[in-house]
């Protein structure tokens, strides 16, 4: 009985152990470019979490849409074929996870600044949304990190755009879900459903008019070099939201979840760091290396419009009554 004893004993030290000991390697994909902010993140994001765990979980960042484009690339987390995605946004979620209401946070205007940003998107309500989309669609949302302020560039024969109505009939890239599409006509464009690999030889070939993106992505990408004006109508402040999948979430050790939550921590401050810093000096850059044209437009006129399309009651029904509204005057933390 006495050895019996020991032996069980025994085994179950070494199940332990090997429970313990068990690495785990997370693929993390991301349609951006190698140089691009976010992958800077993602990898520093997989050097600290290595850290953290003494090297038990490994990450694997694939950048450039190697694994699936940003649609793509969420489906695949939402199946369990793909550990992390960081192309995660509330309008792929909207859509993707059928929760209309997410996509408010994508409207043109919603954010007064990045503060007011994170003050919603920590707050309860949208905490509980986050929730509410790991149970529907099997992927968490674990993290927000500032992608930078979206502006319009357009390109040099499609011309400078100063009002709304300079947008009439132009072809303006947006990511292909709702939301998105619905931002681009709240600021008076044509909006073009296109996968981000796509845009630069659109561009180029003058497919389409003009892109809307942060800075920094008019850099990386290199939008720079088939385009003509950047015009600094702040009409969004962008965001990506790191996704997981959630069983394997619920998987991992309760000690694991909290490394890559610091990780993540870590990964943003350092991403938004590194945005606003290019935020800083990228237009003088942009003027003396690409001879690129600053347009500072009517910001009150798009403004307007964007309040009067959003008035519609579609988005009342998609979002809740009054949602519009209500975020915009969301107060700070």
């Amino acid at each position: 009985m006495k050895k019996a004893f020991i032996l069980v004993f025994l085994l179950l030290t070494v199940f332990v152990c090997f429970a313990v000991e068990e690495t785990y390697t997370i693929r993390f994909n991301t349609v951006a470019a190698p140089t691009q902010p976010q992958v800077l993140a993602m990898n520093k994001f997989a050097e600290v979490v290595e850290n953290l765990s003494g090297g038990k979980i490994v990450v694997k960042v694939f950048h450039s849409g190697q694994l699936g484009d940003q649609q793509t690339s969420l489906l695949a987390v939402m199946r369990g074929d793909l550990e992390m995605a960081g192309d995660g946004a509330p309008s792929w979620f909207a859509d993707l996870g059928n929760m209309p209401k997410m996509g408010v946070l994508n409207a043109a205007y919603i954010f007064k600044s990045l503060d007011h940003m994170y003050s919603v998107m920590n707050s309860p309500m949208v905490k509980g949304w986050f929730d509410e989309l790991a149970s529907n669609t099997g992927m968490r949302v674990l993290d927000t990190w500032y992608l930078g302020m979206r502006q319009l560039n357009t390109t040099e024969k499609a011309g400078p755009v100063y009002k709304p109505e300079d947008l009439k009939g132009m072809k303006i890239r947006m990511p292909n879900n709702e939301a998105f599409m619905d931002m681009g006509r709240a600021i008076g464009s044509n909006p073009t459903p296109m996968g981000f690999g796509e845009v630069y030889l659109a561009l180029k070939l003058g497919t389409i008019d003009g892109q809307d993106n942060p800075l920094p992505t008019d850099l990386s990408a290199m939008f720079v070099e088939v385009t003509k004006y950047i015009i600094l109508t702040d009409h969004s402040i962008g965001m990506i939201n790191p996704v997981i999948n959630e069983k394997f979430w619920q998987s991992l050790p309760f000690e694991y979840k909290t490394y890559i939550i610091k990780a993540l921590e870590v990964a943003r401050y350092y991403m938004n760091y590194l945005v606003l810093e290019q935020e800083s000096k990228l237009l003088k850059q942009f003027v003396d290396e690409y001879n690129m044209e600053i347009i500072v437009p009517d910001k009150e006129a798009f403004m307007n419009l964007a309040r009067d399309f959003y008035s519609d009651e579609k988005f009342d029904k998609a979002w809740g009554e009054g949602m519009y509204e209500t975020i915009q005057s969301y107060p700070l933390n």
